[in-house]
């Protein structure tokens, strides 16, 4: 009765033939693919508002032109929310490919979580379930398109199809919840964006399988022969992204984080077990998107001495041109990229980031442009950018609002357009905090030294909304008999300046060997916004671990990790390099211009 369940994309972007390898690297009964972010609703809601007909991830449907011939020839269903805020157009869309390509393949499509704007906002759409996907497939259609449900709905509609499950199974369907949180990000799970990474062979880390059972275990693996790795570790780390508390609601249950029990089964193999779950919470998540106004954003290099009194003075000056008619919002960043006596020019540099918004383009716009650009000649020595200023461009803002469950339609559209109506869930509870579990005993004193937190403790973190998460782990009871009393929120609020005058709460995990830190605000208006350097905060959890903290001596590695090389040292190579997309945040080709 086992079900294979594997995951082809974390995001929109993500490796366009993984679908190909995910269907012939190995033994699947369902596909799913993971499309939807916050950003990647605002991108959809701007790509309708000039063609009605649009609003799904185009991607997908190209990577079906392969894919649906696949997955027949081999009996895999396919479950995706890449019809965005069109499920129905790219359900038509499929129909249409499939009988261009003369396969019988049955489109189904789950809709419902569109709901009417408000507040000019471009779309709002509510988390749906895993209902109607179960609904779907029972109805035999080989794919199931949806909207906006929750990631691991690609998971629990499948699991109740596959198991025939009631909305009350509460245990089992908080285990696949589980599966789904980890398989939801692709390749997070197998090594991606991993705090362990060296000593593994991660430069190109397969997709993650999930092996569900009836009772709602499931062991987390991936295709034979591929790259990357699937450990405690690497599942940990992706258990705490985007994450909070001991209770993690979503419309089908609630599922208790502080139960997860991790095992390595065998290498590449980790099994889930004992998750408990609980009645759904009453109401649904609803993500609203909208246009927040418009920025533009100038870096200036600053190079060799006198960085500080540089900055100050063209700061003055830009202010000074711009004092008549200022943008509604200033910012400049300072960023000390630069070393004494260096070896090359661009490690002799620092960054001078200028980021301006307001709601008039014009503000943004020539009136910046020219307050930065008229100064090339009458500023400090070197003055250069590191790229022509241009027009203002739009940004969007997330915001979360909630909905009674009850009152959001979920409708299950058949292979033969029957339309089902998914009834809200029978019980629900209203969430509360877990009290804090009891600590472990502390490590008794001994010697301590000066060290980065990360010699020992493994991060990842993430955004939800203008929120951010930092999770914290690490490996052995010794390393969490010290975190348990080492890493408090006052530390946090150390380590991180940032966090100055947020709120930051901090929950226990002991069974996960982990603290989650959830920081209110520090994202502003959300990734669209831009407010941070680091938007969705993604590294926020590696410059924790890269903060020095005083760790026991007994607890640290023989050798320590090797520093990196000095500027005086380095070598220039005028080699070619790739540029690396920061994953979520990097859209597909398909993507508005405006956004790219």
């Amino acid at each position: 009765m086992t079900l294979r369940i594997g995951n082809a994309s974390g995001f929109y972007g993500d490796r366009f033939d993984a679908v190909r390898e995910m269907l012939t690297g190995g033994e699947l009964d369902v596909l799913t693919g993971d499309y939807l972010a916050e950003l990647t609703m605002l991108i959809l809601g701007r790509d309708q508002l000039k063609d009605p007909a649009a609003g799904y991830a185009k991607t997908f449907l190209r990577q079906m032109e392969e894919g649906l011939g696949l997955a027949h020839e081999r009996g895999v269903r396919i479950v995706t929310n890449a019809g965005g805020l069109n499920p129905a157009g790219l359900a038509d869309a499929l129909r249409a490919l499939a009988a261009k390509l003369g396969l019988p393949t049955r489109v189904a499509h789950v809709e419902g979580d569109r709901l009417p704007a408000r507040d000019g906002a471009l779309a709002a759409n509510a988390y749906l379930g895993g209902a109607g996907i179960a609904a779907c497939l029972t109805a035999g259609a080989d794919v199931v398109v949806t909207g906006r449900v929750t990631d691991a709905a690609l998971v629990t509609g499948p699991a109740q199809w596959h198991f025939g499950w009631g909305p009350e199974a509460y245990d089992e369907l908080a285990g696949a919840v589980v599966a789904g949180h980890v398989l939801e990000c692709g390749t997070q799970a197998t090594g991606g964006n991993y705090a362990f990474f060296r000593g593994h062979d991660v430069r190109r880390p397969g997709f993650p399988v999930a092996e569900l059972h009836a009772d709602g275990s499931a062991v987390i693996t991936k295709h034979p022969g591929t790259g990357g790795l699937v450990d405690t570790g690497t599942v940990t780390a992706q258990l705490l992204y985007e994450t909070a508390g001991a209770r993690y609601p979503g419309p089908d249950v609630t599922a208790r984080l502080d139960t997860v029990r991790l095992t390595q089964e065998g290498p590449d193999r980790v099994r889930i077990d004992g998750v408990r779950g609980e009645a759904p919470p009453p109401t649904l998540k609803v993500g609203l998107s909208r246009l927040g106004g418009f920025r533009n954003e100038v870096v200036f290099v600053l190079t060799g001495l006198d960085v500080e009194a540089k900055a100050e003075l063209l700061r003055e000056q830009v202010l000074d041109a711009l004092a008549k008619d200022p943008p509604a919002g200033i910012r400049w960043e300072l960023v000390r990229t630069d070393r004494p006596d260096a070896a090359t020019e661009e490690t002799a540099s620092a960054l001078l980031r200028l980021v301006v918004r307001d709601r008039d383009p014009e503000k943004v716009g020539r009136a910046v442009t020219g307050a930065a650009i008229e100064l090339a000649l009458a500023s400090y020595p070197g003055f250069h950018v590191t790229a022509p200023p241009g027009k203002g461009a739009p940004y969007g803002v997330f915001e979360t609002a909630y909905a009674a469950a009850g009152e959001v339609p979920h409708t299950a559209v058949l292979p033969d357009g029957t339309r089902r109506e998914l009834p809200a869930p029978p019980r629900t509870r209203a969430l509360e905090p877990v009290p804090d579990p009891e600590l472990p005993p502390p490590l008794p004193g001994g010697v301590t030294r000066r060290a980065p937190l990360g010699l020992i403790a493994g991060a990842r973190s993430g955004d939800k909304g203008g929120d951010a998460n930092v999770g914290v782990w690490v490996r052995t009871e010794e390393e969490w008999r010290w975190l348990a009393h080492a890493l408090t929120v006052e530390k946090v609020r150390e380590l991180l300046p940032e966090t100055a005058g947020l709120t930051v709460t901090r929950h226990l995990l002991p069974h996960l060997r982990a603290v989650n830190f959830t920081i209110a605000g520090i994202l502003g208006e959300g990734v669209a916004s831009q407010a941070r350097f680091d938007p969705q905060a993604k590294a926020l959890g590696e410059w924790l671990r890269s903060r020095h903290v005083d760790v026991p001596e007994a607890l640290l590695p023989d050798v320590p990790e090797a520093p990196l090389p000095d500027a005086r040292t380095s070598e220039v190579s005028d080699a070619p390099t790739a540029e690396l997309p920061h994953a979520p945040t990097t859209l597909p080709s398909d993507a508005p211009e405006e956004f790219q």
